[in-house]
């Protein structure tokens, strides 16, 4: 999925082999998921706009889907005209206004359509599973982990986190300074995701106008699920006012750090403990 995935296990058994069967799962998903294979299930999808997909898949399009509804807009799985005219695989680029509208009337999840186990993508839409997959296979990694008797492990697949058994420490990292921690807390049977300018670079779009959203900082969100973490990590599209109203809302444990300023935490935020470290720059 273009990260580095990272297990630290513990407990009696074959951690050996339970590390193997986990990463054998998220290679399974990416080869289905994947938008960067031609000849993954998504990536032909992408190129009929039609086709049958797997239970699996279905049911998981389907909660993308409905969460894009959910958080007003801020997350789209059917981004991906849009992302090819920034060109943010490709280290980005400035596309025209033109270029840009163009994507925008052949994007969102209007274009999405399920009916069983049939996926149309209407107008050459594209779907694109980065904002939501890798939350995904840390879900199922870790579920298939557990059966294999494994009693506690932490799970780091490209910086999101996915904590269980035994609780651990971990960090969130300043949003300018990010080899310095701003945010330490303790994550027990949930799952950390961060998105910002500086997490997911410049081009963090903004489903709603096409556009790059504002460089203002970064957001940090804890859930039980990493497929749930990793969506809610788009509150970040909202800004730091509206996506903390949003999360106080909806009982979300987020934490919105400005570039500049104290962070802004969500009431389940602070029922988590977290510490605080003040700013040194």
């Amino acid at each position: 999925m273009g990260t580095r995935l990272t297990l630290h296990l513990e407990g009696p058994g074959n951690l050996g082999a339970a590390s193997e069967a986990a990463f054998g799962e998220a290679t399974r998903i990416e080869g289905a998921c994947s938008t960067w294979d031609p000849d993954s299930a998504w990536s032909q999808l992408n190129t009929t706009g039609q086709g049958t997909l797997a239970p699996e898949w279905i049911a998981l399009l389907t909660e993308a889907k409905a969460w894009s509804g959910r958080l007003e807009g801020a997350f789209d799985p059917v981004l991906g005209r849009l992302i090819a005219a920034w060109g943010t695989r490709e280290g980005g680029r400035v596309p025209s206004a033109h270029e840009v509208e163009a994507a925008r009337q052949v994007s969102g999840v209007a274009h999405l359509q399920i009916s069983g186990d049939r996926v149309t993508l209407t107008d050459g839409a594209w779907v694109e599973g980065g904002g939501f997959v890798k939350g995904y296979a840390l879900d199922r990694m870790a579920g298939l982990l557990k059966a294999r008797g494994v009693a506690s492990g932490l799970l780091d697949f490209g910086g999101q986190l996915l904590v269980f058994g035994r609780p651990r420490e971990v960090s969130i990292a300043d949003p300018v300074s990010r080899d310095r921690a701003r945010i330490k807390l303790q994550l027990k049977e949930a799952s950390l995701a961060c998105s910002g300018d500086a997490v997911r670079g410049k081009h963090l779009l903004d489903p709603r106008t096409g556009r790059p959203c504002e460089a203002w900082g970064e957001v940090a969100v804890v859930a039980a699920r990493g497929f749930d973490a990793d969506v809610l990590s788009k509150l970040y599209v909202l800004g730091p006012t509206d996506g903390l109203a949003w999360a106080e809302a909806h009982g979300v444990a987020a934490a919105f750090l400005p570039n500049t300023g104290a962070p802004r935490l969500s009431r389940a935020f602070r029922a988590l403990h977290p510490v605080l470290i003040p700013e040194t720059r």
